[in-house]
């Protein structure tokens, strides 16, 4: 009898075991999309002159103004993404674009990066326009990771893991996503995208 017990006690164990793995979600499975995984900017369209270059596992850009545009819109969502800069590199991430033909921070909402930014309280970290940090985070010289939400007028922003912006805006609803390259070299290493 006790041999049976053991034994039912076992099937169990590894019965849950399997269940629990295979309800372990994959990125596809937990509805993350990668929009660039080091290798190709299928999901993008390049607008302006920056010189955008994949290699090394990178997208990088040290010359010139512009944007790499996501192709598809988003209306509520979270970005996962990895960056590098230089100190003096004028960057950020650029979401809910209206016109994506000429993305600004006036027609979509800048998550800025931009360490040396003239006005920091607009710097890194920061929403241009829309909502301060103080005191401002330095990004440059190191691989950082944004973790961007937006739902509904609600959005928050976390770099390496300190949040620096909770705030309610209701100006851009929806539209793509677009890196900015504006000065001094620019790295993203993997850039993801969950719909909510």
């Amino acid at each position: 009898m006790k041999r049976w017990y053991a034994a039912s006690a076992a099937l169990l164990v590894v019965a849950f075991a399997g269940f629990g793995y295979a309800q372990q979600p994959s990125g596809e499975a937990a509805g993350w999309t990668v929009l660039f995984d080091g290798s190709k900017l299928d999901n993008f369209n390049q607008i302006g002159d920056a010189n955008w270059k994949v290699e090394e596992g990178v997208v990088q850009a040290d010359k010139g103004n512009g944007f790499l545009v996501s192709k598809n819109s988003y209306t509520d969502f979270q970005i996962r993404a990895e960056f590098w800069v230089d100190d003096n590199a004028n960057s950020g991430i650029f979401i809910r674009c209206s016109d994506p033909s000429k993305v600004t921070a006036e027609n979509a909402y800048e998550v800025n990066i931009f360490d040396k930014r003239p006005d920091p309280t607009y710097g890194t970290g920061a929403i241009v326009n829309v909502a301060k940090v103080e005191p401002m985070p330095k990004a440059g010289g190191k691989w950082n990771v944004y973790e961007i939400t937006a739902k509904g007028p609600q959005m928050t922003v976390t770099l390496n893991g300190q949040r620096t912006v909770d705030v309610q805006h209701d100006k851009h609803k929806s539209g793509p996503v677009a890196l900015q390259y504006g000065a001094g070299i620019v790295k993203f290493r993997k850039v993801e995208i969950k719909p909510l």
